[in-house]
């Protein structure tokens, strides 16, 4: 059996950070500092990314995000899991337009985003027969395995969700809709898109 060495974060948040540029150097220097690899994306409307590191490394970034004021107030969604390897090799910290790429101008889930559904909750969602359920994942993701009765909007890249969105606009609209995806940020975004 394998032993974990490696802590690695999956994490985002939606956040008003209008001083998000000013945050790369430091998130750099912390993440060198502490031996740590993966992504980190800043924007605007946010941060995103996933990083591994050693246990008290990743505890140490984790608290420097949470410190951020325009993160603070925010809740900040957070996975953990570990690897026996570093799955990553190198660190980005890079400045985006957006933490998840749509490419429409506006969308801002901390203003208009669909009702979250507890886990216990989600299957007798997506049984109810009333129930559109729509899988915002890639087209990769989706052949990998998918929930039963999942429409499959066949988009290479989320930036194709908003067209297949106004291309059935019309038989969506007035409907029960359930949307998943990996880790939950396009989810966020693409029921802060596509309310009806």
């Amino acid at each position: 059996m394998c032993e974990a060495h490696f802590t690695v974060a999956a994490l985002y948040c939606f956040a008003r950070f209008p001083d998000f540029e000013a945050y790369q150097a430091p998130l750099t220097e912390l993440c060198d500092q502490n031996g740590i690899k993966g992504t980190l994306l800043l924007a605007a409307e946010g941060l995103n990314g996933t990083v591994a590191g050693t246990q008290s490394g990743i505890t140490a970034l984790i608290a420097f995000i949470e410190a951020i004021p325009a993160l603070r107030e925010q809740n900040i969604e957070l996975k953990y899991s570990t690897a026996s390897q570093m799955p990553f090799n190198r660190m980005k910290v890079r400045l985006k337009k957006e933490i998840v790429t749509m490419g429409v101008e506006g969308i801002d889930p901390l203003q208009s985003v669909g009702a979250y559904v507890q886990p216990e909750e989600w299957n007798a969602l997506i049984d109810d027969e009333n129930t559109i359920l729509i899988d915002t994942r890639n087209d990769y993701e989706y052949a990998i395995g998918t929930f039963k009765g999942a429409i499959d909007p066949k988009t290479k890249t989320f930036r194709e969700f908003p067209q297949w969105v106004e291309d059935h606009r019309g038989d969506l609209e007035g409907k029960k809709i359930a949307m998943f995806c990996t880790g939950g940020i396009r989810c966020e975004k693409a029921t802060a898109f596509a309310v009806f």
